[in-house]
């Protein structure tokens, strides 16, 4: 049992409050998921087509100079670096990030990449929900959308690594409730037939790599998640992040917990109700229970 919000803003007046209207969604999900917690943020693009790196080491104050120096060296560059906690905000110039990442695991292999992307930023640590968001500040953070998952360890290990949400692609992430009961085939078949590295063993990953291949595929992501209708099978509950776009669904049974709520200044969804209760306009919003295996997709554009 875990616990997912999302909040998707539409009114670009609401950005500079992201963090603080989505923290509190998220502590609402701690009961669902004590052990650990982790926050996709969609904030500002980085400069001149840039990306932002996202790396954790395990040692709150860890001296990340020599990292910076590195990757600014083969990039050519180093825009900025913000550390949050255990994790350093990098921005880096367009550059293949392959040959970056292959030093990076070779030159600092207790390094790891939490994120990439050119809007999205993912933090996420172990502990109690509310002590998580207040180690990275994540109730000041600006932004359009952002998604966020509590976790209750009830397969695996209690770290950082197998925390949500999962990063696959530039700018893609996903968090999940629920089970795949075939995410051992489809990442051998992701590994030998498209080359996806992966990280962990953790199912959400497999999901987020093959909505990662299907984008890269050509497809647009309602395209993508109706494909994973027919590919994924388990139960779950997918809440999928995009550099501009948003988008839920549930498995065609359906019994993982969801809610969606929508007005004219946001779009939000939780595992549960009480998540969404104190977003501003709520008791005027529209409020329903998503369909099973039905795709559900918003954007900025």
């Amino acid at each position: 049992m875990c616990g997912i919000v999302g909040l998707f803003l539409k009114d670009p007046a609401r950005h500079a409050a992201l963090g603080a209207l989505f923290a509190p969604m998220l502590v609402e999900m701690t009961e669902r998921g004590p052990d650990s917690a982790g926050i996709a943020v969609y904030g500002d693009p980085a400069p001149a087509g840039g990306r932002h790196v996202v790396l954790v080491h395990p040692t709150p104050g860890f001296d990340w100079a020599a990292v910076g120096e590195g990757l600014s060296a083969r990039a050519g560059g180093l825009v900025g670096v913000t550390v949050r906690d255990t994790h350093a905000v990098m921005t880096l110039p367009a550059v293949d990030w392959a040959p970056l990442a292959a030093w990076l695991a070779q030159a600092h292999p207790d390094v790891a990449v939490v994120s990439v992307g050119e809007r999205l930023a993912i933090f996420k640590e172990v502990g109690p929900p509310a002590r998580v968001l207040d180690r990275f500040g994540i109730a000041d953070m600006a932004g359009s959308h952002a998604i966020g998952h509590t976790r209750m360890a009830t397969e695996s290990a209690v770290t950082t690594a197998g925390c949500h949400p999962f990063n696959t692609g530039p700018d893609l992430c996903l968090v999940h409730n629920g089970s795949l009961s075939n995410h051992n085939r489809l990442r051998a078949w992701l590994r030998r037939h498209v080359g996806v590295p992966f990280a962990t063993d953790n199912d959400s990953e497999v999901a987020a790599a093959y909505l990662t291949w299907r984008l890269s595929e050509g497809d647009t992501l309602g395209a993508a998640l109706q494909a994973a209708l027919r590919d994924l099978d388990g139960f779950y509950t997918f809440c999928v992040g995009t550099r501009d776009g948003f988008a839920v669904l549930r498995d065609p049974i359906a019994c993982k917990p969801a809610v969606l709520a929508e007005t004219d200044d946001w779009v939000a969804m939780a595992s549960e109700y009480r998540a969404l209760a104190g977003l501003p306009g709520v008791e005027t919003a529209r409020v329903w229970e998503p369909e099973p295996a039905t795709v559900y997709t918003w954007s900025l554009n």
